[in-house]
C-alpha cells in the first residue's frame, strides 16, 4: 500500500500566454495528482499533467463563481489527504491578489506540507507586451498595484493616494470601477494623464485601448473594452516601444519551426 504525503502547491500560470510559465510550473504540474485551476489560466498548460491526474475546474470571473473561496479550500485539504500532491493552479502570480497565501495559511492548519511558485504577474506582462514599461526614466521612478474593488466590493482608498503621485498605477480589476477610477484622477487635475486598457493580454484574444483621464470611457465603450483588463495610468503610456517588429520576427520563427 502507497503512503499518501499530503501536499499542496500553489502554482502561478502567468498572464495567459502558455510560453510565459516557468519550468518549475511545468515541473510541479506534471507531478500533481489534482489539480484545482482558475477560469483564467490557460487550459493548454493542463497538456503538461499525466493522464491519471484529476482536474478540477473552480473557476472565478467577475458574477460567475463555480465554487466559493471556502469549498475550494476543504477540496484542497480532501484531495490531499486522499491522493496526495494537489497544485493550485492560478493565473498571474498568486501571491498578487490571487489569494494563494489565504489557501496556504487554511492547509497548513490540516498538516499539509505547502510550496509556493511564483508566477510571471499579468500586472507587469501585459503592459510589457504592449511595450510599455512602467518605469522609466524621466517618467516615472515606480509604480503602484492595486485592486481596482477590495472584498467588500467597493474601490480602493489606495487609487486616491496614487492618484497624488507621479508614479505608474496598474488597476487590476477595476472596470468595473473605471467611471469612480477617472473622477478619481480628474479631481486631481489630471484629464490630460495617459491611459492603456488592456483586455485579455498576452492571448490571441488581446484588445485594447488608448486615451486620457479625460477620453478613456468613451474609447472604451468605442472598443467595447470589458473585463478581464488591466488599466494602466501614467506618463509612460505615451512612452511605448514599437514592438511590431519584433512580434514579426516571432511568429516567422514560430511558423519556419
Amino acid at each position: 500500500m502507497n503512503t499518501i504525503f499530503p501536499k499542496l502547491t500553489v502554482v502561478g500560470a502567468g498572464p495567459g500566454d502558455p510560453d510565459l510559465i516557468t519550468l518549475k510550473a511545468i515541473n510541479a504540474i506534471k507531478a500533481a495528482n489534482v489539480i484545482l485551476y482558475d477560469a483564467l489560466i490557460n487550459e493548454q498548460l493542463l497538456e503538461y499533467a499525466t493522464p491519471d491526474t484529476e482536474l478540477i475546474f473552480v473557476g472565478k470571473r467577475k458574477g460567475c463563481y463555480r465554487y466559493q473561496q471556502e469549498q475550494i479550500n476543504e477540496i484542497i485539504v480532501e484531495r490531499a489527504k486522499k491522493y496526495g500532491h494537489v497544485v493550485r493552479l492560478k493565473g498571474g502570480d498568486p501571491f498578487i491578489f490571487g489569494r494563494g497565501a489565504e489557501e496556504i495559511d487554511y492547509v497548513q492548519e490540516f498538516g499539509l506540507e505547502t510550496a509556493m511558485v511564483p508566477g510571471i504577474s499579468s500586472s507587469i506582462a501585459v503592459p510589457a507586451y504592449q511595450g510599455i514599461p512602467l518605469t522609466k526614466r524621466g517618467a516615472s521612478e515606480s509604480f503602484w498595484v492595486i485592486t481596482g474593488t477590495t472584498k467588500s466590493h467597493k474601490i480602493s482608498n489606495d487609487i486616491a493616494l496614487a492618484a497624488k503621485s507621479t508614479a505608474t498605477v496598474v488597476i487590476l480589476m477595476g472596470m468595473g470601477k473605471l467611471e469612480e477610477i477617472v473622477t478619481i484622477f480628474s479631481a486631481e487635475n489630471k484629464q490630460n494623464l495617459p491611459v492603456a486598457i488592456i483586455q485579455e493580454g498576452t492571448t490571441p484574444r488581446e484588445k485594447s485601448g488608448f486615451g486620457t483621464i479625460g477620453t478613456i470611457l468613451e474609447i472604451v465603450e468605442e472598443r467595447k473594452l470589458s473585463s478581464p483588463a488591466i488599466i494602466v495610468i501614467g506618463e509612460v503610456v505615451k512612452q511605448r516601444a514599437n514592438l511590431t517588429s519584433i512580434y514579426k520576427e516571432l511568429e516567422l520563427e514560430s511558423l519556419a519551426s
